[in-house]
Parts: C-alpha cells; sequence; structure tokens
C-alpha cells in the first residue's frame, strides 16, 4: 500500500507546470456526474480519459453506488467507448463487505438491503448474502439500489434493533441520473437510522475504508481522485492524504467551492475531464488580493471583489484564494455572488 499522510490545509487552488497526467501514475475517478450521468457519458469524457490514457496514466473507476457488480459498471463504460475490466473498478459494495468480514466469522450470513452489487462483494469474501432476518444473519450491509423498497428497509430496522452489526456502503444523499439529482443511498441509510436509533459504519467514501480498498486493489502509489462532489470525493481525498481534481459536470456549483471548509477544498479545479490533460496554473498572492492568469481577487467588506479578464477558470481559481483565505482567518463566509456572474457562473 503507498504511503499516505495528511495533506496541508490548502488556502488556494495547487498548480502543476505539466499535466496532470505526467504528474500522477493513477486516476481515481468518481463516475456518477463524473464520466457519466445515467446511461449518458459526460461530453469530453471518452476522449479525454482515451488521451490520458495514452499519456500512460492508469484509470480506476471509483463509486460510491453498490447497485451494480464491477463486471456490470465495465460492461457500461466499455459501451460508452471507455474501456474498462472489472478489476478497473472499485466500489463501496467492495470496501462494505471488507469491514463486514473482518466482523463476522467465515461464511456468515448477512441481510443484505441492496442490489446484486452487494451480494457479488460479500460473495468475494466469502460470506453468503441473504434476504430476511428469519435467515439469521449476523450483520447487516446496505447499499444503494433502485429497487430498494419499504419492506426491505423495514428487514434492516428490525435486524439493526436486535443488535447485528450494520455497514452502510454510503451516506450520499443525492445521487445524479439523466433527468436530474435523485434520493441517494444516504436518505435510505437515515430511514433505517430513524427507525432503529442506530448508526451504521459507513464504508465508502469520505471514509477510510474505501481508500484503503482503493488502494490495496490499484497498487496506486501517487494517485489523483477525481470527483464532482466535495463531501465525499474532495473530502475522501483529504482523508487519505492524496491530490484531487474537482470536475463541475456533477452536483458542485463555484458558489458551494467558495464556501469549503479545509476539507473540502481540491489540489485542482477544471470544467470537466479535460483537466487531466493540461497544465493549471498557479495562484499567487499580490498584496490584498490572489492573482491567477489575467484575474486579481480580493476579500473586502465581506464581498468577493473580481478584476481583470482571460480565461473564467483562472477567475474562479482566484476566487477561492480570496475566499479561503478570508475563511480561515474567522471573517467567515464572503458573499461571491456578483464576482461569479461576472465569470458567467
Amino acid at each position: 500500500m503507498s504511503e499516505t499522510a495528511p495533506i496541508e490545509r490548502r488556502t488556494a487552488p495547487g498548480g502543476s507546470a505539466a499535466p496532470l497526467t505526467g504528474e500522477y501514475d493513477t486516476a481515481l475517478l468518481d463516475l456518477d456526474g463524473v464520466v457519466y450521468a445515467g446511461p449518458h457519458a459526460i461530453e469530453h469524457a471518452v476522449e479525454s480519459l482515451d488521451a490520458a490514457r495514452a499519456a500512460g496514466m492508469r484509470l480506476a473507476y471509483v463509486t460510491n453506488n453498490a447497485s451494480r457488480p464491477p463486471r456490470v459498471v465495465a460492461e457500461h463504460l466499455t459501451g460508452l467507448g471507455v474501456p474498462a475490466e472489472p478489476a478497473d473498478v472499485i466500489n463501496s459494495a467492495q470496501a462494505a463487505a471488507r469491514v463486514v468480514a473482518e466482523q463476522v466469522p467465515a461464511g456468515a450470513r448477512v441481510l443484505v438491503v441492496g442490489g446484486a452489487g452487494l451480494e457479488e462483494a460479500l460473495a468475494e469474501r466469502g460470506l453468503v448474502a441473504v434476504r430476511t432476518l428469519a435467515e439469521e444473519p449476523q450483520a447487516v450491509v446496505q447499499g444503494y439500489d433502485p429497487t430498494v423498497g419499504w419492506a426491505q428497509l423495514a428487514e434492516a430496522a428490525y435486524a439493526v434493533q436486535s443488535g447485528l452489526p450494520w455497514v452502510a456502503s454510503n451516506t450520499d444523499l443525492t445521487i445524479p441520473t439523466a433527468r436530474g439529482i435523485a434520493p441517494g443511498n444516504g436518505t435510505l441509510v437515515a430511514a433505517v437510522r430513524a427507525a432503529a436509533g442506530v448508526d451504521p459504519v459507513v464504508a465508502g467514501k469520505p471514509q477510510p475504508p474505501m481508500h484503503r480498498e482503493t488502494v490495496l486493489r490499484t497498487g496506486a502509489r501517487r494517485p489523483l481522485v477525481v470527483g464532482d462532489r466535495l463531501d465525499t470525493d474532495i473530502e475522501g481525498a483529504f482523508n487519505g492524504g492524496v491530490d484531487s481534481l474537482l470536475v463541475f459536470t456533477g452536483v458542485t456549483t463555484p458558489a458551494e467551492l467558495l464556501a469549503a471548509p479545509a476539507e473540502h477544498r481540491p489540489t485542482y479545479l477544471a470544467k470537466d475531464l479535460r483537466g487531466l490533460l493540461t497544465a493549471h496554473p498557479e495562484v499567487a498572492a499580490a498584496g490584498a488580493g490572489f492573482v491567477c492568469g489575467g484575474w486579481t481577487a480580493t476579500a473586502e467588506g465581506g464581498a468577493l471583489r473580481l478584476s481583470g479578464a482571460g480565461d473564467r477558470w483562472d477567475g474562479l481559481r482566484a476566487l477561492c484564494a480570496a475566499a479561503w483565505t478570508a475563511l480561515d482567518a474567522g471573517a467567515g463566509a464572503v458573499d461571491g455572488g456578483k464576482a461569479l456572474a461576472e465569470l458567467g457562473f
């Protein structure tokens, strides 16, 4: 396993003189909102990943969605034009199954609230998936699946109330789909928690079990986490002590990024996966403000001010530095609405 340590508290987006494909050996890519949304590839994803692979970067796909086995995800990716093998896919079901296997005897029965992804992950660990408390399970594991309904949630609540250990693959409240943002596993976990009065052990991003599972399976020495969510992808990278790239093809907005606490601040930011293929400009302090590209950003009177011209993503980088510095100085969140509007966000 690679050696990792907590990264330094970040007060500005980082820079890279070379494309990120030359700085990192493995991209640990989130799927929903990064590579695809539902059945469709995100714009520029296919060609960007093809170019990253050609540049020598290994691609691994890391998802909190526990509903589909790696084989099915790999087939989906390949069908979109992103060649992938099952071993390239690491999901939260695998991380959850490892956590469960460390708590129960070999061959134990485990109550599954979720889909085939969880069942296959448990089988990989030599555990037996069951669907009712009457089958005498020794633990409960819960993951997202669109077929989960009241009966399964109630069975989980009864099992947890009986004292069985409970592991959740993840607690993402939402999941991006082709039609928009839909409820995620976290909303279903909340239902069981409300009924049982117990909190689960969480295996997926941003918790350490997911990072451990990913590094064990990929052997990455210098990984770059790529995601669209601050509270899972970016915080997971922070907890694992590795760098990250935030893309704006999923749920995070520029306004949310400006208000991010330390653990939610990415190393790099880009509109989409083309950010893997480019250098990233440095953000430099300049008097009371911060400069990136042709833009200068300052925090004055509780608001962000922006001057200059150029690439709007450079402007966002400068605004992040001004906003994060103000937050860390105890000034609280600053209003970035006008500055973001000037950049077209």
